[in-house]
């Protein structure tokens, strides 16, 4: 794992699809995940930009190339959730001492999904947030994503349905935590 780069783009951009088209099938029509693609569900550069992004990369065995493998962070920005081109830009910044780190896009390849890198990115996002003085976590979780973060000590506090540009509405559930 490492931070993510703006040479990371292109892979996390593809990545982010793969993860989202392979695991939150299950949860989402076809059309919420066509819409949410790019707007809620994807990647905010700003993060990258903060040094707050992780990517985690695998070793391909194939061709020695490494593949994206996972991806998350945490901001230190009022935005909750989405990419670029989301809903709900808010780039103020937090005060660490009242406000709560967000917890950002974590995705994970379909390839290598449980097997522990989603907890291994949220440790590691949470860790990095707490280095920097945040004692509460808060994301926007999709509902695929309910079951880990309750399982790591995060609370249901809301159901946000996210109005989509195809007149869809992707529902996200916001989350909290408080440090240890």
């Amino acid at each position: 794992m490492r931070l993510a780069t703006e040479e990371d783009v292109q892979a996390l951009h593809a990545l982010i699809e793969a993860s989202v088209r392979g695991l939150q099938a299950d949860d989402y029509t076809p059309a919420q995940i066509e819409g949410a693609l790019g707007t809620v569900l994807g990647l905010d550069t700003q993060l990258i930009r903060d040094r707050t992004y992780f990517i985690v990369e695998i070793p391909d065995q194939n061709t020695k190339a490494r593949i994206a493998a996972g991806c998350g962070g945490w901001s230190k920005r009022k935005t909750l959730f989405g990419a670029d081109a989301g809903p709900g830009r808010e780039p103020e910044l937090l005060d660490p001492s009242t406000d709560a780190a967000k917890v950002r896009a974590i995705f994970v390849h379909p390839d290598f999904a449980r097997q522990g890198l989603g907890s291994l990115i949220l440790e590691t996002v949470e860790n990095e947030a707490r280095a920097a003085g945040f004692r509460r976590f808060e994301m926007g979780s999709t509902l695929t994503g309910v079951p880990l973060y309750r399982l790591k000590g995060y609370v249901e506090i809301e159901r946000i349905a996210v109005p989509l540009k195809n007149g869809e509405a992707l529902p996200v559930v916001k989350m909290v935590k408080s440090a240890n």
